[in-house]
């Protein structure tokens, strides 16, 4: 089963990821995948921390619960799973340079996800822009090169795992 898996998400990254897309297409996915780098995670939940109390205080707290939750468990998947990026694998150059050498999770699609989930829980904002934003953002990981799709979609998971967590711990406080 392992190998069938490993196949099928073979092709499904070939399927996506080319190593001289179209400029335009080159671009939508670098912006997506710059969005979910984690800066603006830092300075939204500041922005709201300060201007949307108590509504924006919870919203913050969450979050920084989320990730506190999230990033050692990427950390420590990341290390044991060791898959190898498929930019490294099968020796064709990814659109950027990754941080890290393993690929599986996906990290950018768990703070993704991990954040729009937050911010769809306490702040007023329509939840299908964030959906397509987060969907976007763990797609632009396989179109630039650097993740497999099943990367990106275990990382959702896991982002998506560690928000609702932290939504229930943070209810009941």
């Amino acid at each position: 089963m392992k190998g069938k898996l490993a196949q099928l998400d073979t092709v499904l990254y070939f399927a996506v990821f080319t190593p001289s897309p179209k400029n335009w297409w080159r671009v939508v996915a670098l912006a997506f995948s710059k969005s979910g780098n984690g800066g603006l995670y830092i300075l939204l939940a500041l922005i709201c921390a300060v201007f949307l109390e108590p509504l924006g205080q919870k919203f913050a707290l969450t979050a920084v619960l989320a990730f506190a939750i999230e990033r050692p468990l990427y950390f420590f998947l990341k290390k044991r799973i060791a898959r190898v990026r498929p930019c490294d694998c099968f020796a064709l150059k990814a659109l950027l340079t990754p941080a890290d050498k393993f690929s599986l999770p996906s990290g950018h699609s768990a703070g993704a996800w991990l954040y729009a989930i937050c911010v769809i829980e306490h702040l007023s904002v329509p939840l299908w822009p964030l959906i397509i934003w987060a969907s976007g953002v763990s797609l632009s990981r396989v179109v630039v090169g650097v993740h497999y799709p099943l990367d990106v979609v275990v990382g959702a998971m896991m982002g998506i795992g560690c928000a609702s967590l932290a939504i229930f711990l943070v209810g009941i406080l």
